[in-house]
């Protein structure tokens, strides 16, 4: 029986302009994707099929293109459109990027690269982030993958792109476990959130405080405490039942987060937990802890130093 040939891979990445969009098409770039930026939509599905007869043609190898704003004639009705003909034919493996971030983070990249908002050219840069956010709404609700950036920096948000897109990845499932504070919001691209904020708090221990739940004494005073056994059994468990579900539904990615009061201890230990569990499982795993540097005082989190 011969085997299944490979299907080519196009990753399309969109979102809102500042949010990443060029450099996630670079990463993708390094890990051998041929990249293209801005290409009308009726010309997309002329780069990946074959150009003629001879069978050196037949081998385009992994496409990345970007489409924003900018793009002739862009709407999220034809971006749509164009993922649905992309996604029905046999010989591809269509995945659409979403890349988001907060207007706090979008003002400031644009003020500090003195760029012009392309939907703002004469107006404040707000005003663009608004309409671009509207306009982009829809086309965040049919994504792929949604990868908010405000707290990632260029080399975590590549990290993200290698692990999940690398061509030399086996496939299956992409599964990114996080930890977060609660107080600074939860994560805006998470599958599934859950609080951990009922285990019993490291941050009221001077010795522990400095730490984080990736530190020895950390991770003993959690699992000494009476709740965690039975809720990581039951969690885990959960999750696990849950993978096969979602992959036999298509879902090629699964971003699950766990929350804290400060996101250092409690919520970094249960994802290390569950990280090092599923990739025993044989899965493939990112680990992102997007608060562990963050001090929490009172109710206003900043940056550096202890939190829980």
């Amino acid at each position: 029986m011969s085997a299944e040939p490979a299907r080519t891979r196009i990753v399309l990445v969109t979102g809102l302009s500042g949010a990443g969009r060029s450099s996630a098409l670079k990463a993708l770039e390094d890990l051998g994707y041929e990249a293209v930026d801005n290409v009308p939509f009726s010309l997309v599905p002329n780069l990946v099929q074959p150009a003629g007869n001879d069978p050196a043609d037949a081998d385009i190898g992994a496409v990345a293109v970007g489409i924003d704003c900018r793009t002739r004639l862009f709407s999220a009705e034809r971006l749509e459109r164009l993922m649905a003909t992309l996604r029905a034919r046999d010989d591809l493996e269509a995945t659409l990027i979403f890349l988001d971030a907060s207007d706090r983070v979008l003002n400031s990249r644009f003020t500090e690269t003195r760029r012009r908002h392309p939907m703002a050219m004469d107006q404040p840069v707000q005003e663009g982030i608004d309409q671009e956010r509207a306009m982009l709404a829809p086309v965040r609700q049919f994504a792929d993958v949604l990868v908010d950036t405000s707290d990632l920096s260029s080399h975590d948000l590549r990290r993200i792109i290698r692990k999940q897109f690398d061509l030399e990845t086996p496939h299956g499932i992409a599964i990114t476990v996080t930890s977060f504070s609660f107080p600074r919001g939860l994560p805006r691209d998470a599958d599934t959130v859950l609080d951990v904020r009922f285990l019993r708090n490291p941050h009221y221990v001077p010795e522990l405080r400095p730490l984080s739940g990736r530190d020895a004494g950390v991770a003993d005073y959690i699992r000494q405490d009476a709740e965690f056994e039975g809720f990581f059994t039951r969690m885990s468990d959960l999750i696990l039942g849950l993978l096969p579900s979602y992959a036999r539904e298509g879902k090629a990615y699964l971003t699950i987060a766990f929350g804290c009061t400060g996101g250092r201890h409690r919520s970094v230990f249960i994802a290390e937990c569950l990280s090092s569990l599923l990739r025993d499982k044989g899965f493939g795993v990112t680990t992102v802890h997007r608060d562990a540097d963050v001090e929490f005082s009172g109710s206003s989190p900043s940056r550096r130093q202890d939190s829980d």
